[in-house]
């Protein structure tokens, strides 16, 4: 496995290379959910390329940006164990300038649920994303469903942009008692770890009323809520694969999202029907 630190290194690298690129961008401190992504590039590709780089404009004030964590090392080995071909890891300095181009995410879509919680987060997220996929020039690349709403703007923004790249999306990997894997859940104590079940155990009751056949929306969020109380709730939506709220569950075309804060620690869930 070869390690670029710089874009001019990436492209030295990848210049040689006349196959099909799969590409997995984190933000480091890999866990089974970006291991799910990485293998499956590696099964698919001819080489795979996976960045590690904690983007400083998607992170607002006050938030985990000087903590989040950093696992250099480890990261490094289990990408080499994974198969990964080329990993990059650039600096701050090298993926920004005093004085850019800005990218800004849709009014309507960037700005509801995470977008309102976090304002000025999606145009951090896809201006980042955008430098890194021209960086790389992937065939195909590779992000979870946990982060529904962030995908779904990715994907908005390649076809907007006519970019030459395919959005591939995979399910959530989750821990055995049903928590959404998350570089984040590191933070938790060991109550705010059990009281995190109640996201997951929340999207249960949600698939048991759907399966039920009961598809208000607003019946299943009553239920979600009692199910996620006493828990700081951020939100629960039940929107469209567009994010257009929905009166109806409609099967094939919804995601059920929940965030919520454990202590100072927030976490995203989903379901996808």
């Amino acid at each position: 496995m070869k390690i670029a630190r710089t874009p001019k290194e990436l492209k030295e690298i990848l210049k040689v290379n006349t196959g099909s690129v799969g590409f997995v961008p984190t933000m480091g401190a890999l866990h089974h959910g970006h291991l799910s992504l990485i293998e499956e590039s590696v099964r698919k590709n001819d080489i795979t390329v996976v960045s590690i780089f904690v983007n400083p404009t998607q992170f607002l004030e006050g938030e985990d940006l000087d903590k989040y964590p950093s696992k250099f090392e480890a990261d490094e080995k289990i990408c080499s164990l994974a198969g990964v071909d080329v990993l990059f890891y650039p600096q701050v300095k090298d993926m920004y300038e005093d004085d850019e181009i800005k990218i800004s995410a849709p009014n309507i879509r960037g700005c509801i649920l995470e977008g309102y919680v976090r304002p000025g987060h999606f145009d951090g997220v896809l201006t980042v994303v955008m430098k890194l996929l021209n960086m790389v020039s992937p065939t195909k690349a590779y992000f979870g469903k946990k982060d529904a709403q962030q995908l779904a703007l990715i994907m908005q923004m390649v076809k907007n942009f006519c970019m030459d790249v395919e959005i591939v999306a995979l399910e959530t990997i989750r821990e055995s008692d049903g928590l959404a894997m998350s570089s984040r859940n590191v933070y938790l104590n060991k109550n705010e770890r059990v009281e995190a079940l109640k996201i997951s155990k929340s999207l249960k009751v949600a698939t048991k009323l759907v399966m039920q056949k009961k598809l208000t929306t607003e019946l299943i969020k009553k239920e979600m809520f009692q199910t996620l109380e006493p828990l700081d709730i951020e939100y629960v939506a039940i929107v469209s694969r567009a994010f257009i709220p929905l009166n109806e569950v409609e099967i094939g075309n919804t995601i059920i999202l929940v965030a919520a804060k454990l202590g100072s620690t927030r976490l995203i869930d989903n379901l996808w029907l």
